[in-house]
């Protein structure tokens, strides 16, 4: 592996509601068949990715962060956390309704620098598989109602999915996976969720997992207003770039290239989530090939690559 890219190594969560897609689709190492999770480019706390090549390798994330400030055009004065969180998500069964707060909430009741805007990108869906995006209350009094009493299928919004589907989660969003989908979540740099019901389900103990209820309430946006990108589209013959995504927190473009692309760096660095394919990546003359399952950042030290394939990317940045 070339040292001008920073290849990460995935952490692996297990979950209640996990599967083996994570090992059949990306032939990862998982540790069980309830594997639900894996955080290919993080510097969180609960699960900081490791470098796997160069002078950093079996780094942190956050330790690169912190230490090597160059690497993500970052001053000697800026004391702010990593500011985003890759995963794939593999839900086997249901996903619990879910809400997450905002920073302004999170900094003050959870004591974390960031809330939880997230957005989401289908890698796949079995048929008639669904998630659940928003609510039909169009007040606190009617949300509070309808959780209290367990009105379930009268408060919430169930949306069919399907392969390259993609949805904004902004925080505030009442949301859940459904079972048989497999989504890459790019998330600002939080793990704080409020559950508002969960299926009554029981842990490996016995026990049903905890609800949030009271919070959830306070955090839930009345009424649910869907939102959805602007996307923007650069195509040629040689590849097409699609940016689904642009808000405050995080820019999210999809890469399709079945040529050849070069890329001049605007951005203090750039994640790349390759989702199939396989293809050359040139930086100064120097050939680095990247393949389906890879995650790695090309970092603010690398003014111009070009890559020659036939690739499909999820790329993503800091919003300036």
């Amino acid at each position: 592996m070339s040292d001008k890219l920073i290849f990460l190594k995935p952490v692996f969560k297990e979950k209640i509601w996990g599967g083996d897609k994570l090992n059949t689709i990306y032939h990862y190492d998982i540790p069980s068949n309830k594997t639900g999770e894996a955080w290919i480019i993080s510097a969180h706390e609960h699960g900081s990715s490791l470098v796997e090549n160069g002078p950093h390798k079996d780094k942190s994330l956050s330790d690169l962060w912190e230490n090597e400030r160059h690497l993500f055009n970052r001053s000697e004065t800026d004391d702010n956390a990593y500011p985003l969180l890759v995963k794939i998500i593999d839900a086997n069964y249901d996903l619990s309704v879910q809400v997450h707060p905002d920073d302004t909430y999170a900094q003050e009741k959870e004591g974390v620098p960031f809330g939880k805007t997230e957005c989401w990108y289908i890698l796949d869906a079995d048929e008639d598989s669904t998630i659940i995006l928003g609510h039909y209350a169009k007040t606190k009094e009617e949300l509070t109602n309808l959780i209290d009493t367990g009105k379930w299928e009268d408060l919430l919004q169930e949306v069919p999915v399907k392969k390259g589907d993609f949805f904004y989660v902004p925080s505030g969003t009442i949301h859940a996976i459904g079972a048989n989908v497999v989504i890459l979540e790019i998330q600002q740099s939080s793990d704080i969720t409020y559950r508002v019901y969960d299926y009554d389900r029981k842990d490996d103990q016995g026990d049903k997992r905890e609800l949030h209820l009271d919070k959830a309430k306070e955090v839930t946006q009345v009424p649910h207003q869907m939102m959805k990108g602007q996307a923007k589209k650069e195509e040629t013959s040689d590849y097409t770039i699609e940016q689904l995504i642009q808000e405050q927190y995080f820019t999210v473009s999809h890469w399709n290239i079945h040529g050849s692309l070069i890329y001049d760096m605007k951005e203090d660095y750039l994640q790349v989530n390759v989702l199939e394919g396989k293809a050359k990546l040139i930086i100064d003359n120097e050939e680095i090939t990247i393949e389906a399952g890879q995650h790695f950042i090309i970092p603010h030290t690398v003014e111009q690559f070009v890559i020659k394939g036939d690739i499909n990317m999820m790329v993503s940045h800091v919003t300036k």
